[in-house]
């Protein structure tokens, strides 16, 4: 039986060679070019794995696997950056990625990390996220305080989301707009603030702790 795979690299030329040099060790591959085509392909595809880029036209890679993860889909999957640092891979892992690779990078490697990926045991994810009195479902987008449903716009949701994912760390204005927006230089910095704000008024001011000259962590 064919093991499935779906790349999703909006570079041309990046993705062809991936899909040749697979396609040449017996996988079956699937191209998607930018973050929609490839979130539709992974939701519906049966694949066995997807290797990801995060910086995609139209939605960005963290985003296609967040959501993968919130509708309760666990393929297994590499995400593949041309960014680097802890954060950077943090964020992948914390939105659900079961493994990362920062460009360039050997093939060779690709293919150990991917055969590692199809031996394992696809790893689920809490179904709720808690800190303190928030909990947050990724899958009915519902928050509560204290018990209490807290009603929340679709893009104040994904900061919030982002947020918890992260805590108790602090994460940066370009990195909340990089997973909510998912294109960072086509959006205002300012506009984190706006919805951080939002934010605040609905769960308290005190909720979200500014950290001045880095972003925003979640008070536990």
């Amino acid at each position: 039986m064919h093991v499935r795979l779906l790349v999703v690299e909006d570079e041309a030329r990046m993705a062809a060679a991936l899909a040749r040099g697979l396609e040449a060790e017996g996988f079956v591959v699937d191209v998607a070019p930018d973050g929609p085509s490839g979130l539709e392909a992974a939701r519906f595809g049966s694949y066995d794995a997807v290797v990801l880029d995060v910086m995609l036209p139209g939605m960005s890679g963290y985003t296609v696997v967040r959501t993968l993860r919130s509708e309760e889909n666990w393929v297994p999957v590499l995400m593949l950056t041309a960014k680097d640092g802890e954060y950077d891979e943090a964020d992948g892992l914390d939105y659900g990625a079961d493994d990362y690779l920062t460009k360039p990078f050997s093939f060779v490697v690709l293919l150990a990390r991917l055969r590692a990926l199809l031996r394992r045991e696809p790893t689920r994810r809490p179904a709720l996220l808690t800190v303190g009195p928030v909990t947050l479902d990724p899958a009915s987008h519902r928050v509560e305080q204290h018990g209490e449903e807290v009603q929340l716009s679709r893009r104040e949701f994904l900061v919030l989301e982002h947020l918890m994912r992260a805590h108790p760390t602090v994460v940066s204005k370009e990195s909340v707009l990089d997973a909510v927006w998912g294109a960072p230089d086509e959006a205002d910095p300012n506009i984190v603030e706006v919805y951080v704000g939002y934010l605040r008024r609905k769960l308290g001011r005190d909720r979200i702790e500014t950290v001045r000259g880095v972003g925003y962590r979640l008070a536990p």
